[in-house]
């Protein structure tokens, strides 16, 4: 049964929605409470009681889009087939970063941070950070259940990440038009997997 969200609960979201369209598509410092409140259909006031500050805010509306990504609600049977856990994490990943979204915002955050140097601090807090520790207690339960030998689960972490960002993260952060195609993608991306568990493998 599907829990029904309370009034509240839907206002919150309905502000984090228009937070998110806002920011994306007109930056950090052209977004103003004022304006997310009109186009989120509420009172400037109803916005502050959710989120003291702008900052709060945009903390919030990049979390709550990272929360899409399921990474820990994993059951042990699935756990035991580390190929597939690994690569639907890596797609998963892929499709979050390379958003129309996640992109903008990655913008915002390099175009911004000079003049607005906590809003790449948020953005790191919320979204990769986060993601970070997500991936890096998925990679201690291998470790714990003995799937894989990962004596530095954080390491293993960041080296997940890094290798499936590939050749289309470069693509999309100079700007080239020409993208690798999807079966490249899922190619690449289950060779990756591939690669990481024979590295992590466990010792004779």
């Amino acid at each position: 049964m599907v829990k029904k969200r309370s009034k509240n609960e839907l206002k919150r979201q309905q502000i984090l929605d228009s937070a998110i369209s806002l920011f994306t598509e007109q930056g950090y410092a052209a977004t103003s409470m004022d304006l997310i409140a009109k186009n989120a259909d509420v009172s400037k006031q109803t916005v502050y009681s959710h989120f003291g500050s702008k900052d709060d805010l945009f903390f919030a509306s990049i979390e709550n889009r990272c929360e899409s990504i399921q990474i820990l609600d994993l059951s042990m049977s699935e756990l035991n087939d580390p190929h597939k856990v690994l690569f639907r994490l890596a797609k998963e990943l892929i499709d979050m970063i390379t958003s129309k979204q996640g992109c903008a915002i990655h913008k915002i955050c390099a175009f911004e941070s000079n003049a607005y140097p906590q809003v790449s601090d948020i953005f790191y807090q919320a979204g990769p950070l986060k993601i970070t520790h997500d991936i890096t207690e998925l990679m201690a339960k291998l470790h714990q259940q003995e799937i894989l030998h990962i004596a530095n689960p954080k390491y293993a972490a960041l080296q997940f990440l890094n290798i499936v960002k590939g050749e289309l993260w470069m693509q999309i952060e100079f700007n080239i038009k020409e993208r690798i195609s999807i079966k490249e993608l899922d190619d690449y991306l289950r060779e990756s997997v591939a690669f990481f568990i024979r590295g992590y493998a466990l010792k004779p």
